[in-house]
């Protein structure tokens, strides 16, 4: 049933590369408002944690959907010292968790609105795989498989 579905990906938005990316990078932006975003990134790598907002495995050249959420809202200073910082020391791009709480910062929203708008949009995704499989008749089981020139 869709309701089941959805309920299962909602609780499975949990841990720090997933859920709770965007609440980490609002801290993180609290930080770099407090101590300076240089300070705040090196204090962040330096607990062996992930940098919440940069980088994303599957896109290697930049997140597109945190690219093109930053190109239509306004990047406060805090932020755009954050995202300046953090590619200096890692070389790494803000990726959707960072456009989220650009967006959120620059709305004046609830700071849990991050993790409200990535489950909101995943449930859209989610719901569209349901309706799939009900109206196929199959349990989707995606595959990758690569294509092209080997490295």
């Amino acid at each position: 049933p869709l309701a089941a579905c959805l309920l299962a990906g909602l609780a499975t938005l949990s841990g720090p590369r997933h859920g709770g990316a965007g609440e980490a990078v609002m801290q993180l932006a609290e930080d770099a408002a407090r101590h300076g975003a240089d300070a705040a990134i090196r204090r962040w790598l330096s607990h062996d944690r992930p940098l919440p907002g940069f980088g994303h495995q599957l896109y290697p050249d930049g997140d597109p959907r945190g690219a093109a959420l930053l190109s239509v809202i306004e990047v406060d200073g805090t932020l755009s010292s954050l995202r300046d910082a953090a590619f200096a020391a890692t070389g790494a791009l803000p990726n959707i968790d960072f456009g989220l709480a650009a967006l959120t910062r620059s709305l004046g929203l609830p700071r849990d609105t991050p993790f409200r708008l990535f489950a909101l949009a995943r449930s859209v995704g989610w719901a569209a795989h349901t309706v799939e499989q009900i109206t196929s008749r199959s349990v989707i089981r995606p595959r990758g498989r690569y294509e092209g020139v080997l490295p």
